[in-house]
């Protein structure tokens, strides 16, 4: 990691410390997520099981989730593997049904003008959940999940085809305690673009998706981006990009639990990145110290290490400067280990999902504790959220107004709108009142 004094830095050594890494934004990257996209637009599923074969080294595959295929990975996995997965199922389906939106009460503007809001599920989601070097079954409790309590109609959910050609039984048992009746084997840009356009695969039809959800590696990132920006395509719920995690750690913080903290994400990809934020020197030397320490053991180190070079290891003034730096980077992941962590939370005002104190690991969060672990990266926790139910949900306003109300009321927008310059308008509020 690199080490840096943030006292000594101008506004652009700033900037580029806290630059996310350049791989993620290589032109090669989007070319060739825009070359995927335009094949997919044109020739559909033909196209899709082409760059599948090509990138993956296999075809697209539907697996039914029958009852005797849940049996088979229930009984592949240790009994204390299935009661950890129901019960961080159960913890993320409590979560989201206690903070499930609902409508509002009417509110009455004026007598006779009544307002309210009220909530309804997506038709449609397609959910990416990462695969590949490692199986992220959580990532599809966290997102199928949400989308059921929320009452989404249809759930697409696609993820890569692992090296063996089969899938995890974990996943399997996964997808079938969040209520899902299928998966689709499938991964990269090309599974965002059969989502977005539609595709006629060998094994079934995925039909276009209102909203795309999941965090992915620089290349799904990218297509879910190229895929928001079509015109009538699907909406995306954030950039999910590469994993990231800020460490704000005193001097009293636990090295060896601040070191594994900061490899837990440095593991997952070789994009992702770590960042180590402390006004004590001693205190940085040790949690370096205690991660070159852990490496040795860790079976993906050589994945970490790539990240780790992307790290930062900056030295502050003091715990509020630190808060100031973690606002400026807005991470996806952001680990309070100070003696006063709860007071720090107030000072937060961008980051996907805080960890407070020593005892929060952020593996928790990743896994069972309940909020959804899919978050904004790349700077986007300055202006939203990670996925929630809401996610989910669309809002509309209903507006109820009798005659004495539109009496009163439609005089005002009939002005309002001749101010505007737009008569019809007026005419229609005319019409209300009889004028």
């Amino acid at each position: 990691m690199k080490r840096l004094d943030w006292s000594t830095l101008d506004a652009a050594a700033r900037r580029e410390a806290l630059a996310r890494p350049r791989r993620r934004t290589e032109v090669r990257v989007t070319d060739t997520v825009r070359e995927i996209m335009d094949d997919v637009r044109t020739r559909g599923g033909a196209a899709v099981t082409e760059w599948s074969l090509k990138l993956d080294g296999s075809a697209p595959r539907r697996l039914i989730l029958t009852p005797d295929r849940v049996a088979a990975a229930r009984d592949a996995l240790r009994p204390a593997d299935t009661r950890s997965i129901r019960m961080a199922a159960e913890n993320i389906r409590i979560f989201h049904e206690a903070t499930r939106p609902e409508d509002t009460p009417d509110v009455e503007i004026i007598p006779g003008v009544r307002s309210r809001l009220v909530w309804r599920p997506l038709r449609s989601a397609g959910l990416y959940v990462p695969g590949g070097s490692a199986p992220l079954f959580s990532s599809l409790l966290m997102q199928a999940i949400p989308a059921a309590v929320a009452g989404v109609g249809r759930r697409v959910t696609v993820t890569p085809p692992p090296a063996s050609g089969e899938p995890h039984p974990a996943m399997i048992f996964a997808a079938a305690e969040a209520g899902l009746d299928e998966l689709w084997l499938i991964g990269g840009a090309q599974a965002i673009a059969a989502l977005t356009y539609g595709a006629e695969l060998d094994e079934g039809v995925i039909a276009p998706c209102d909203k795309l959800f999941g965090p992915g590696n620089a290349w799904v990132a990218e297509a879910k981006k190229q895929a928001a920006a079509l015109p009538g395509g699907p909406a995306v719920d954030m950039p999910a990009g590469p994993s990231e995690l800020l460490v704000i750690a005193d001097r009293d913080a636990d090295p060896e639990i601040a070191a594994a903290d900061l490899l837990s994400q440095a593991e997952h990809d070789a994009d992702a990145q770590v960042i180590l934020v402390s006004e004590s020197r001693a205190n940085i030397d040790a949690i370096l110290a205690d991660v070159d320490r852990q490496l040795e053991t860790l079976p993906r180190a050589d994945i970490a290490r790539a990240s780790l070079a992307e790290g930062r290891a900056i030295r502050v003034r003091d715990v509020a400067e630190a808060c100031e730096v973690a606002n400026l980077y807005a991470p996806e992941h952001l680990a309070l280990q100070t003696v006063d962590a709860d007071r720090l939370v107030s000072r937060i005002s961008a980051a996907g999902a805080v960890f407070v104190g020593a005892f929060a690991a952020e593996t928790l969060g990743d896994y069972a504790a309940g909020p959804s672990h899919v978050l904004p990266t790349d700077g986007a926790a300055r202006t939203m959220g990670g996925v929630t139910t809401a996610s989910f949900m669309t809002t509309m306003s209903v507006q109820v107004v009798t005659e004495a109300g539109a009496a009163a009321l439609a005089p005002v927008a009939a002005r309002l709108a001749r101010l505007e310059g737009l008569e019809a308008h007026a005419r229609a509020a005319d019409l209300r009142t009889g004028a």
